[in-house]
């Protein structure tokens, strides 16, 4: 007769800043308030319940970049999850102040593979044993290799982490913790839904992992992908919706007998609004409101940005601001810098906050029309283009491209009406985020291009010269118009 016994797990991922509910075709969608209201009623429905979060609670809200996330904490502190891992945004405000962040949450927040290089000690817990009605629920959090690139930009700490080797850490801490029987073994990670099926793969059987609860490439799934025995969800982003397993676990073989999954849809006819949350989150709402809520300029039509690896109106515009601005030969603008995914038509300063929230210095860099061709290859690689997890870019007035997917070379390039010349010199535009890793980014080196001239800091704040160009310029628009045509091909 199988031991068997009730587990429903909630998770989250991407959260993002997405504290405040929108009002949709007449019902009240997503916000903490409502999420909380959903996990606090499956606590008392069911009997065993456990939440997690999968990396990426910070960014996207002035709520959370007005506070540096401590706002942030505090309304996760609230919300109550179990256990949560961190995401490659939870180091935006620096690494530092991440650790003092985490020492502020009520809840464990876990990695297994983010290391100090020279002695290989974890930065934080590699996991968490959650023991409810008797059985031991093992969690460990794994973070992508993207965070690396965050932590270039801080001269010491970055010099010293790494990321270790996913998988053989999976297997240290399973081997080490299968002897005080394990009855389920969750992966919360953080580093998108393909990697997540590499990382199953490689996964030995006898370690015992039964689930993968991922993150960061903001996957939405009709049902779970099972990989070598391995159940694999993820819950899309935001707090649209929250991801439900209810499972049957055989205690006895420590593994999954039976089980359900689902997205939930987050509405306020799914659940009940949490009335104290909803107060929290008010009184952060009202002190940022007297500082974000004015009005920066109004747009002839509300501009978009659906998709970060392909040319949008609302990347165009940010592009050409920053080059008419800099007066630079081209601007680089990274497409996921833009977190928003409409703008306007009229624009508060909170929306070009939220929007744009990484406000960061920018640099110019020479390099010849080689060397960009060199670069525009790098960004149009087909990995970039399949939807993983890349850096891709809006590129700014003058840009004509014309990419042949199949034959993998330009029928088109050229720059305000002209051809590239391989020996010209051209001037590029990058934030510093992408100035500090320009060999993983952009396929070139610092060394190289300062072969050409010295780079130079333009600006210490890109939104500053968006903010002001949009005060003094009204009726602005921008259409998608063919900077970047990419011939498709079919397999």
């Amino acid at each position: 007769m199988k031991n068997l016994k009730e587990l429903t797990i909630l998770h989250s991922n991407d959260m993002h800043g997405d504290f405040l509910a929108e009002q949709i075709d007449e019902k009240l969608v997503g916000g903490v308030s409502l999420l909380s209201g959903y996990v606090n009623m499956v606590r008392r429905q069911e009997k065993n319940v456990l939440y997690a979060i999968a990396g990426d609670m910070f960014r996207g809200s002035v709520i959370d970049s007005e506070y540096k996330g401590v706002s942030t904490i505090g309304i996760m502190n609230l919300l109550g999850p179990d256990v949560a891992t961190i995401g490659n945004h939870e180091v935006d405000y620096g690494l530092a102040h991440l650790l003092f962040l985490e020492k502020c949450a009520n809840f464990p927040i876990i990695n297994a593979n983010f290391h100090i290089r020279s002695n290989h000690k974890r930065l934080f817990q590699p996991l968490y044993i959650a023991e409810i009605d008797g059985m031991k629920i093992l969690f460990i959090g794994i973070i992508t290799e993207d965070v690396l690139a965050q932590t270039k930009a801080e001269e010491l700490i970055g010099s010293f982490v790494d990321i270790g080797e996913a998988a053989q850490e999976v297997g240290n801490i399973c081997n080490a913790y299968n002897a005080i029987d394990i009855d389920f073994t969750v992966l919360l990670t953080h580093i998108g839904f393909e990697e997540d099926k590499k990382l199953a793969a490689l996964l030995d059987p006898a370690w015992g992992v039964d689930v993968i609860i991922g993150g960061h490439s903001h996957t939405f799934l009709e049902e779970p992908v099972l990989v070598n025995d391995i159940y694999i969800v993820q819950a899309g982003t935001g707090t649209d919706q929250i991801g439900r397993f209810d499972i049957m676990v055989d205690t006895d073989r420590n593994a999954i007998d039976s089980f359900t999954w689902q997205l939930i849809p987050i509405n306020n006819e799914t659940c009940q609004k949490d009335e104290e949350m909803e107060q929290f989150i008010t009184q952060y709402k009202q002190e940022t409101d007297k500082k974000y809520d004015r009005i920066v300029t109004r747009f002839t039509k509300c501009l978009t940005h659906p998709f970060r690896n392909q040319e949008t109106a609302l990347g165009n515009l940010i592009a050409d601001i920053l080059k008419d601005s800099l007066g630079v030969d081209l601007m680089l603008f990274g497409s996921g810098e833009i977190r928003g995914y409409t703008l306007g038509p009229v624009v508060h300063y909170h929306d070009l906050v939220e929007c744009l929230p990484y406000d960061e210095p920018v640099y110019m860099l020479k390099v010849t029309g080689a060397q960009l061709e060199r670069m525009l290859r790098f960004i149009l690689r087909e990995e970039a283009l399949t939807g993983e997890h890349t850096e891709f870019y809006q590129f700014s007035h003058g840009m004509r491209m014309v990419w042949d997917r199949k034959e993998h070379k330009f029928h088109e390039l050229a720059l305000d009406g002209k051809p590239i010349e391989e020996k010209q010199l051209y001037s590029i535009a990058v934030s510093k985020y992408h100035f500090m890793n320009l060999q993983e980014f952009l396929n070139i080196s610092l060394e190289e291009a300062k072969e050409n001239a010295l780079p130079r800091v333009l600006a210490t704040s890109c939104r500053d010269i968006i903010e002001e160009y949009m005060m003094v310029t009204q009726h602005l628009s921008r259409d998608v118009e063919g900077r970047l045509v990419i011939i498709e091909y079919y397999k």
